[in-house]
């Protein structure tokens, strides 16, 4: 699937009482809804409320881009998270609710793709897990120490199960855009 043009998706996917907006490759747009669900019970699991939140689906072009003009690393991830007030990103525990989470979440599709053969999962539920990793991000998460690893990667077990009626959707919503696509 080519990703030349990145455009919002409008209409009815596009839900004003949510601040979290979608763009997708052209094919995609059914995702928009299940995408925006796994952002909002990530933030739910975190007792975290929506602020701005961009969600980006590109391929490993534009995220090789993206990681080297604003992280050094000349090559491909499968996503970046960038919050836009990083200081604000993880406030005291007793204002989290008041805190609003913003911030750009961009996914690689062809990582998606990889990543799903390589861990042995179909794309909708890496395409989850990737969503669910880069709003951990913007909750203030980190994984640079191996503690923060393992307590990131126990959030992200918790809300997959969690969202497990999102997973669904969003392995609907990609599989419909293969199987016409």
């Amino acid at each position: 699937m080519a990703y030349p043009e990145l455009s919002a998706t409008r209409g009815p996917d596009t839900i004003p009482d949510m601040p979290v907006t979608v763009t997708a490759p052209r094919g995609l747009a059914g995702l928009v809804r299940p995408l925006r669900a796994m952002v909002a019970e990530v933030l739910r699991a975190e007792r975290r409320r929506a602020g701005e939140i961009s969600l980006v689906l590109a391929d490993d072009a534009f995220l090789r881009r993206i990681n080297r003009d604003w992280r050094g690393i000349d090559r491909a991830t499968d996503v970046i998270s960038f919050a836009y007030d990083e200081r604000a990103a993880r406030p005291p525990v007793d204002s989290l609710a008041a805190s609003p989470v913003c911030g750009d979440l961009l996914v690689s599709m062809d990582r998606v793709r990889a990543q799903s053969r390589r861990y042995r999962v179909t794309p909708g539920v890496e395409l989850a897990r990737l969503v669910a990793h880069g709003t951990l991000h913007l909750c203030g998460h980190d994984h640079a120490r191996a503690r923060e690893r393992a307590r990131m990667r126990a959030r992200e077990r918790f809300v997959l199960g969690r969202a497990r009626e999102e997973v669904r959707s969003i392995e609907r919503a990609l599989g419909s855009a293969t199987a016409s696509g």
